[in-house]
Protein backbone atom coordinates (compact mmCIF):
# COMPACT_ATOMS: atom_id res chain seq x y z
CA UNK A 1 0.00 0.00 0.00
CA UNK A 2 1.31 3.43 -0.89
CA UNK A 3 0.46 6.75 0.67
CA UNK A 4 0.43 10.18 -0.92
CA UNK A 5 2.81 12.63 0.74
CA UNK A 6 1.13 15.51 2.49
CA UNK A 7 1.20 18.67 0.39
CA UNK A 8 3.77 21.26 1.38
CA UNK A 9 3.42 25.01 1.00
CA UNK A 10 5.84 26.76 -1.31
CA UNK A 11 8.68 28.54 0.45
CA UNK A 12 8.95 32.07 -0.95
CA UNK A 13 11.94 34.35 -1.35
CA UNK A 14 10.74 37.18 0.88
CA UNK A 15 7.15 37.09 2.10
CA UNK A 16 5.76 39.85 4.35
CA UNK A 17 6.63 39.60 8.04
CA UNK A 18 3.66 40.99 9.97
CA UNK A 19 2.18 40.23 13.38
CA UNK A 20 0.26 41.51 16.35
CA UNK A 21 1.83 44.97 16.49
CA UNK A 22 0.88 45.67 12.87
CA UNK A 23 -2.67 44.53 13.57
CA UNK A 24 -2.92 46.81 16.61
CA UNK A 25 -1.84 49.94 14.73
CA UNK A 26 -3.98 49.21 11.65
CA UNK A 27 -7.04 48.79 13.88
CA UNK A 28 -6.13 52.04 15.63
CA UNK A 29 -5.91 53.82 12.27
CA UNK A 30 -9.27 52.43 11.13
CA UNK A 31 -10.99 53.35 14.37
CA UNK A 32 -9.59 56.87 14.19
CA UNK A 33 -11.60 57.52 11.04
CA UNK A 34 -8.50 58.46 9.02
CA UNK A 35 -9.04 55.98 6.19
CA UNK A 36 -8.25 58.12 3.15
CA UNK A 37 -4.72 59.15 2.19
CA UNK A 38 -2.94 61.33 4.74
CA UNK A 39 -3.56 61.54 8.46
CA UNK A 40 -1.66 61.29 11.76
CA UNK A 41 -0.14 57.89 10.99
CA UNK A 42 1.36 59.27 7.77
CA UNK A 43 2.85 62.22 9.65
CA UNK A 44 4.35 59.95 12.31
CA UNK A 45 5.66 57.48 9.72
CA UNK A 46 7.36 60.23 7.73
CA UNK A 47 9.03 61.62 10.84
CA UNK A 48 10.26 58.19 11.95
CA UNK A 49 11.68 57.29 8.53
CA UNK A 50 13.40 60.67 8.18
CA UNK A 51 15.07 60.17 11.56
CA UNK A 52 16.10 56.60 10.73
CA UNK A 53 17.66 57.67 7.42
CA UNK A 54 19.33 60.84 8.71
CA UNK A 55 17.22 63.15 6.54
CA UNK A 56 15.42 66.40 7.30
CA UNK A 57 12.28 65.52 5.37
CA UNK A 58 10.39 62.43 4.19
CA UNK A 59 7.29 62.27 2.00
CA UNK A 60 5.19 59.08 2.12
CA UNK A 61 4.08 57.95 -1.34
CA UNK A 62 2.20 55.12 -3.01
CA UNK A 63 5.36 53.35 -4.23
CA UNK A 64 9.12 53.60 -4.55
CA UNK A 65 8.57 54.08 -8.28
CA UNK A 66 6.47 57.16 -7.56
CA UNK A 67 9.29 58.52 -5.41
CA UNK A 68 11.81 58.01 -8.20
CA UNK A 69 9.48 59.58 -10.76
CA UNK A 70 8.91 62.74 -8.73
CA UNK A 71 12.58 63.01 -7.75
CA UNK A 72 13.63 62.84 -11.39
CA UNK A 73 11.09 65.47 -12.40
CA UNK A 74 12.49 67.75 -9.71
CA UNK A 75 16.08 67.46 -10.93
CA UNK A 76 15.02 68.30 -14.47
CA UNK A 77 14.61 64.96 -16.23
CA UNK A 78 12.52 65.60 -19.34
CA UNK A 79 12.55 64.88 -23.08
CA UNK A 80 15.96 65.68 -24.53
CA UNK A 81 17.86 64.80 -21.34
CA UNK A 82 19.64 61.63 -20.21
CA UNK A 83 19.52 59.81 -16.87
CA UNK A 84 22.25 57.29 -16.09
CA UNK A 85 20.92 54.09 -14.52
CA UNK A 86 22.70 50.85 -13.56
CA UNK A 87 21.83 48.07 -15.97
CA UNK A 88 21.68 45.65 -13.01
CA UNK A 89 18.42 46.74 -11.43
CA UNK A 90 14.68 46.12 -11.35
CA UNK A 91 12.67 47.67 -14.18
CA UNK A 92 11.11 50.32 -11.92
CA UNK A 93 14.34 52.33 -11.89
CA UNK A 94 14.40 52.62 -15.66
CA UNK A 95 10.62 52.96 -15.95
CA UNK A 96 10.68 56.05 -13.75
CA UNK A 97 13.13 57.63 -16.21
CA UNK A 98 10.81 56.79 -19.09
CA UNK A 99 7.86 58.41 -17.28
CA UNK A 100 9.67 61.77 -17.48
CA UNK A 101 10.41 61.43 -21.19
CA UNK A 102 14.16 61.35 -20.53
CA UNK A 103 16.45 58.74 -22.10
CA UNK A 104 17.91 56.06 -19.82
CA UNK A 105 21.60 55.33 -20.37
CA UNK A 106 22.60 52.01 -18.81
CA UNK A 107 25.99 51.48 -17.15
CA UNK A 108 27.41 48.15 -15.99
CA UNK A 109 28.07 47.00 -12.45
CA UNK A 110 30.92 45.78 -10.29
CA UNK A 111 30.87 41.99 -10.48
CA UNK A 112 31.52 41.50 -6.76
CA UNK A 113 28.69 43.74 -5.54
CA UNK A 114 26.33 44.15 -8.50
CA UNK A 115 26.32 47.91 -7.86
CA UNK A 116 27.10 50.70 -10.31
CA UNK A 117 30.75 50.63 -11.38
CA UNK A 118 32.30 54.05 -10.56
CA UNK A 119 34.98 53.77 -13.24
CA UNK A 120 32.44 53.01 -15.94
CA UNK A 121 30.20 55.80 -14.65
CA UNK A 122 33.08 58.26 -15.06
CA UNK A 123 33.66 57.03 -18.61
CA UNK A 124 29.96 57.38 -19.44
CA UNK A 125 29.76 60.92 -18.06
CA UNK A 126 32.88 61.95 -19.97
CA UNK A 127 31.47 60.45 -23.17
CA UNK A 128 28.11 62.18 -22.77
CA UNK A 129 29.74 65.48 -21.86
CA UNK A 130 31.89 65.29 -25.01
CA UNK A 131 28.72 64.75 -27.03
CA UNK A 132 27.14 67.85 -25.51
CA UNK A 133 24.36 65.82 -23.93
CA UNK A 134 22.41 67.06 -20.90
CA UNK A 135 22.59 64.51 -18.09
CA UNK A 136 19.77 65.26 -15.65
CA UNK A 137 20.79 62.74 -12.98
CA UNK A 138 22.65 59.61 -12.01
CA UNK A 139 20.54 57.02 -10.18
CA UNK A 140 22.71 54.51 -8.26
CA UNK A 141 20.82 51.45 -7.02
CA UNK A 142 21.57 49.78 -3.67
CA UNK A 143 21.35 46.20 -4.94
CA UNK A 144 19.81 43.52 -2.68
CA UNK A 145 20.50 45.62 0.42
CA UNK A 146 24.12 46.61 -0.31
CA UNK A 147 24.64 50.36 -0.56
CA UNK A 148 26.36 51.55 -3.71
CA UNK A 149 29.89 52.94 -3.33
CA UNK A 150 28.80 56.51 -2.71
CA UNK A 151 32.27 57.42 -1.42
CA UNK A 152 33.44 57.14 -5.05
CA UNK A 153 30.23 57.86 -6.94
CA UNK A 154 29.34 61.20 -5.35
CA UNK A 155 32.67 62.96 -6.05
CA UNK A 156 32.54 61.80 -9.68
CA UNK A 157 29.04 63.18 -10.16
CA UNK A 158 29.98 66.41 -8.40
CA UNK A 159 32.92 66.94 -10.79
CA UNK A 160 30.56 66.64 -13.75
CA UNK A 161 27.88 68.77 -12.09
CA UNK A 162 25.26 66.01 -12.18
CA UNK A 163 22.84 65.42 -9.25
CA UNK A 164 22.49 62.00 -7.66
CA UNK A 165 19.10 60.44 -6.90
CA UNK A 166 19.65 57.35 -4.77
CA UNK A 167 17.45 54.32 -5.45
CA UNK A 168 17.50 52.89 -1.94
CA UNK A 169 14.39 50.77 -2.52
CA UNK A 170 16.17 47.60 -1.37
CA UNK A 171 18.52 48.97 1.31
CA UNK A 172 16.59 50.47 4.23
CA UNK A 173 18.55 49.67 7.39
CA UNK A 174 21.87 49.28 5.57
CA UNK A 175 24.68 51.83 5.67
CA UNK A 176 27.80 52.99 3.84
CA UNK A 177 30.79 54.74 5.44
CA UNK A 178 28.80 55.21 8.63
CA UNK A 179 25.83 56.87 6.92
CA UNK A 180 22.41 55.20 6.58
CA UNK A 181 20.91 54.12 3.29
CA UNK A 182 18.63 56.85 2.01
CA UNK A 183 20.92 59.66 3.21
CA UNK A 184 22.85 59.93 -0.06
CA UNK A 185 22.16 62.21 -3.02
CA UNK A 186 19.94 65.25 -3.37
CA UNK A 187 17.00 62.88 -2.95
CA UNK A 188 16.52 59.18 -2.26
CA UNK A 189 13.67 56.73 -2.81
CA UNK A 190 12.59 53.89 -0.52
CA UNK A 191 10.16 51.06 -1.31
CA UNK A 192 7.79 49.32 1.08
CA UNK A 193 6.47 46.78 -1.42
CA UNK A 194 5.26 43.46 -0.02
CA UNK A 195 8.58 41.66 -0.47
CA UNK A 196 10.88 44.39 0.84
CA UNK A 197 12.84 44.44 4.11
CA UNK A 198 9.74 46.07 5.67
CA UNK A 199 6.39 46.61 4.03
CA UNK A 200 3.29 48.80 4.01
CA UNK A 201 1.67 46.35 1.55
CA UNK A 202 2.44 48.88 -1.16
CA UNK A 203 4.16 52.18 -0.65
CA UNK A 204 7.34 54.20 -0.78
CA UNK A 205 9.07 57.28 0.56
CA UNK A 206 10.98 60.21 -0.90
CA UNK A 207 13.79 61.56 1.28
CA UNK A 208 15.44 64.98 1.05
CA UNK A 209 17.15 67.59 3.20
CA UNK A 210 15.54 70.51 1.36
CA UNK A 211 12.27 71.86 2.76
CA UNK A 212 11.22 73.46 -0.53
CA UNK A 213 11.76 70.18 -2.38
CA UNK A 214 9.69 68.26 0.17
CA UNK A 215 6.86 70.80 -0.15
CA UNK A 216 7.00 70.55 -3.93
CA UNK A 217 6.84 66.75 -3.82
CA UNK A 218 3.83 66.89 -1.49
CA UNK A 219 2.13 69.29 -3.88
CA UNK A 220 2.78 67.21 -7.00
CA UNK A 221 1.81 63.95 -5.30
CA UNK A 222 -1.64 65.28 -4.33
CA UNK A 223 -2.71 66.15 -7.89
CA UNK A 224 -0.96 69.57 -7.81
CA UNK A 225 -4.02 71.12 -6.26
CA UNK A 226 -3.84 74.87 -5.68
CA UNK A 227 -4.92 76.33 -2.30
CA UNK A 228 -8.41 77.30 -3.42
CA UNK A 229 -11.86 76.38 -2.12
CA UNK A 230 -12.60 74.77 -5.48
CA UNK A 231 -10.34 72.36 -7.36
CA UNK A 232 -7.81 74.61 -9.11
CA UNK A 233 -4.86 73.17 -11.08
CA UNK A 234 -2.15 75.07 -12.95
CA UNK A 235 0.02 72.05 -13.78
CA UNK A 236 -0.17 68.26 -14.00
CA UNK A 237 -0.05 66.43 -10.70
CA UNK A 238 -0.15 62.82 -9.56
CA UNK A 239 -2.22 60.69 -7.18
CA UNK A 240 0.82 59.37 -5.34
CA UNK A 241 0.21 59.78 -1.61
CA UNK A 242 0.25 56.92 0.92
CA UNK A 243 -2.88 56.08 2.91
CA UNK A 244 -3.07 56.55 6.66
CA UNK A 245 -3.96 52.86 7.15
CA UNK A 246 -0.89 51.66 5.27
CA UNK A 247 1.29 54.12 7.17
CA UNK A 248 0.14 52.39 10.37
CA UNK A 249 1.63 49.18 8.99
CA UNK A 250 4.84 51.06 8.29
CA UNK A 251 5.17 52.41 11.82
CA UNK A 252 4.86 48.91 13.28
CA UNK A 253 7.30 47.48 10.73
CA UNK A 254 9.87 50.17 11.44
CA UNK A 255 9.70 49.37 15.15
CA UNK A 256 10.65 45.78 14.27
CA UNK A 257 13.13 46.53 11.49
CA UNK A 258 16.35 45.72 13.31
CA UNK A 259 15.02 42.35 14.45
CA UNK A 260 13.90 41.51 10.91
CA UNK A 261 17.33 42.41 9.55
CA UNK A 262 18.97 40.20 12.18
CA UNK A 263 16.82 37.24 11.13
CA UNK A 264 17.71 37.75 7.46
CA UNK A 265 21.38 37.86 8.41
CA UNK A 266 21.00 34.59 10.32
CA UNK A 267 19.53 32.99 7.20
CA UNK A 268 22.50 34.24 5.18
CA UNK A 269 24.92 32.74 7.68
CA UNK A 270 23.31 29.34 7.18
CA UNK A 271 23.85 29.63 3.44
CA UNK A 272 27.47 30.62 4.03
CA UNK A 273 27.94 27.47 6.09
CA UNK A 274 26.22 25.23 3.53
CA UNK A 275 28.32 26.49 0.61
CA UNK A 276 31.62 26.74 2.50
CA UNK A 277 34.22 24.71 0.63
CA UNK A 278 31.96 24.05 -2.37
CA UNK A 279 34.06 24.61 -5.47
CA UNK A 280 32.85 27.25 -7.89
CA UNK A 281 30.24 28.85 -5.60
CA UNK A 282 30.38 32.15 -3.73
CA UNK A 283 27.77 33.82 -1.58
CA UNK A 284 27.07 37.05 -3.45
CA UNK A 285 28.02 40.28 -1.65
CA UNK A 286 29.41 38.30 1.29
CA UNK A 287 32.67 40.27 1.41
CA UNK A 288 32.12 43.41 3.48
CA UNK A 289 28.45 42.70 4.20
CA UNK A 290 28.51 43.87 7.82
CA UNK A 291 26.74 47.10 6.83
CA UNK A 292 24.18 45.42 4.51
CA UNK A 293 20.58 44.66 5.43
CA UNK A 294 20.73 41.17 3.81
CA UNK A 295 17.40 41.76 2.07
CA UNK A 296 18.09 38.93 -0.37
CA UNK A 297 20.93 36.43 -0.31
CA UNK A 298 22.17 35.00 -3.58
CA UNK A 299 24.91 32.65 -4.71
CA UNK A 300 26.96 32.99 -7.88
CA UNK A 301 28.11 29.80 -9.62
CA UNK A 302 31.10 29.24 -11.87
CA UNK A 303 29.73 26.29 -13.89
CA UNK A 304 33.15 25.22 -15.17
CA UNK A 305 34.44 24.79 -11.63
CA UNK A 306 31.24 23.65 -9.92
CA UNK A 307 30.26 21.27 -12.77
CA UNK A 308 26.65 22.39 -12.46
CA UNK A 309 24.77 25.55 -13.39
CA UNK A 310 22.49 28.12 -11.84
CA UNK A 311 19.64 26.61 -13.84
CA UNK A 312 20.39 23.16 -12.36
CA UNK A 313 20.12 24.56 -8.84
CA UNK A 314 16.94 26.47 -9.57
CA UNK A 315 15.32 23.39 -11.11
CA UNK A 316 16.14 21.29 -8.04
CA UNK A 317 14.73 23.91 -5.67
CA UNK A 318 11.61 24.30 -7.76
CA UNK A 319 11.05 20.54 -7.64
CA UNK A 320 11.19 20.82 -3.84
CA UNK A 321 8.60 23.66 -3.95
CA UNK A 322 11.19 26.25 -2.95
CA UNK A 323 11.20 29.58 -4.77
CA UNK A 324 14.42 30.94 -6.23
CA UNK A 325 15.15 33.27 -9.12
CA UNK A 326 18.02 34.68 -11.17
CA UNK A 327 19.46 38.07 -10.30
CA UNK A 328 17.86 40.96 -12.17
CA UNK A 329 17.94 40.64 -15.94
CA UNK A 330 20.08 43.60 -17.08
CA UNK A 331 18.08 46.50 -18.41
CA UNK A 332 20.11 46.75 -21.61
CA UNK A 333 18.90 43.22 -22.46
CA UNK A 334 15.23 44.01 -21.86
CA UNK A 335 13.21 44.22 -25.10
CA UNK A 336 11.47 47.40 -23.96
CA UNK A 337 14.83 49.20 -23.71
CA UNK A 338 16.44 47.64 -26.78
CA UNK A 339 16.97 51.06 -28.37
CA UNK A 340 18.56 52.63 -25.28
CA UNK A 341 22.28 53.24 -25.14
CA UNK A 342 24.58 51.54 -22.65
CA UNK A 343 28.16 51.11 -21.51
CA UNK A 344 28.67 47.51 -20.44
CA UNK A 345 31.53 45.04 -20.03
CA UNK A 346 29.58 41.82 -19.40
CA UNK A 347 29.53 41.92 -15.58
CA UNK A 348 25.75 42.22 -15.18
CA UNK A 349 25.17 39.59 -17.86
CA UNK A 350 27.42 37.12 -16.01
CA UNK A 351 25.60 37.77 -12.73
CA UNK A 352 22.25 37.23 -14.44
CA UNK A 353 23.41 33.96 -15.99
CA UNK A 354 25.23 32.58 -12.96
CA UNK A 355 23.35 34.01 -9.97
CA UNK A 356 20.58 32.39 -7.93
CA UNK A 357 18.63 34.28 -5.27
CA UNK A 358 17.56 32.11 -2.33
CA UNK A 359 14.74 32.38 0.25
CA UNK A 360 15.83 35.14 2.60
CA UNK A 361 12.76 36.50 4.39
CA UNK A 362 12.55 37.30 8.07
CA UNK A 363 9.18 35.53 8.19
CA UNK A 364 10.79 32.15 7.40
CA UNK A 365 10.05 29.64 10.13
CA UNK A 366 12.72 27.25 11.47
CA UNK A 367 11.06 24.39 9.60
CA UNK A 368 11.19 26.42 6.36
CA UNK A 369 14.87 27.17 6.80
CA UNK A 370 15.56 23.54 7.57
CA UNK A 371 13.69 22.45 4.46
CA UNK A 372 15.67 24.81 2.26
CA UNK A 373 18.93 23.70 3.85
CA UNK A 374 18.09 20.04 3.30
CA UNK A 375 17.15 20.73 -0.31
CA UNK A 376 20.45 22.48 -0.93
CA UNK A 377 22.47 19.72 0.73
CA UNK A 378 20.69 17.03 -1.27
CA UNK A 379 21.37 18.91 -4.49
CA UNK A 380 25.06 19.38 -3.65
CA UNK A 381 25.43 15.69 -2.78
CA UNK A 382 23.88 14.64 -6.09
CA UNK A 383 25.76 17.27 -8.10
Amino acid sequence: MTTTPAPTSRILLSSPDVGKREEELVVEAVRSGWIAPLGPMVDAFEAAIAERCGRQHAVALSSGTAALHLALLEVGARPGTIVIVPTMTFAATANAVAYTGAEPFFVDCEEQTGNLDPDLLERALAQLQAEGATVAAVVPVDLLGRCADYSRLLPICERFGVPVVSDAAESLGASHAGRPAGSFGVMAALSFNGNKIMTTSGGGMLLTDDAATAARIRYLSTQARQPAAHYEHTEIGYNYRLSNVLAALGIAQLERLDGMIARRRAVREQYVEIFAGVDGVRVFQRDGDAADNCWLTAVVIDPAEARWTAKDLRAALDAADIESRPLWKPMHLQPVFAQSRSLTVGAAERLFTCGVTLPSGSALKPDDIQRVAEGLVRFLERA
